[in-house]
């Protein structure tokens, strides 16, 4: 591994962790669809499998990049700006410490990702 991929492959790694993170909120969600009494089965089946297609793309993503494909960068930069808007609705709502969390977890992928290091990775410079 060179040195300028190291930026690339934390970035991935952080791009898996999401993806990680994702799929534990569709278990958790099904969990909620599960035991709950007053739900509405076809708003939370389909928050349900929402989560779950943004837990898949977030892994495609992931294995795109590692994989070293350009096409991946901007898809990985628009999911950290939807990370970003989440954080800071988390800030306004709380809990504080998730926004804050996300926050620097959106913003950190989003750097290295974009990191002129991580450009040369793919072959962009």
């Amino acid at each position: 591994m060179t040195l300028t991929a190291v930026s690339l492959d934390w970035g991935v790694r952080l791009l898996y962790l999401q993806s990680l993170g994702m799929a534990a909120f569709t278990a958790y969600l099904i969990v909620l669809d599960l035991t709950s009494d007053d739900v509405n089965l076809g708003v939370a089946a389909s928050l349900t499998v929402m989560a779950a297609l943004a837990a898949v793309v977030v892994f495609l993503v992931a294995r795109a990049l590692g994989r070293r494909k350009v096409r991946a960068r901007g898809p990985a930069v628009v999911v950290q700006l939807f990370l970003l808007a989440v954080g800071g609705s988390r800030i306004q709502v709380g809990p504080l410490w998730l926004g804050i969390l996300l926050l620097i977890l959106g913003a950190t992928t989003a750097v290295l990702v974009l990191l002129p290091a991580s450009g040369r990775a793919l072959g962009v410079d």
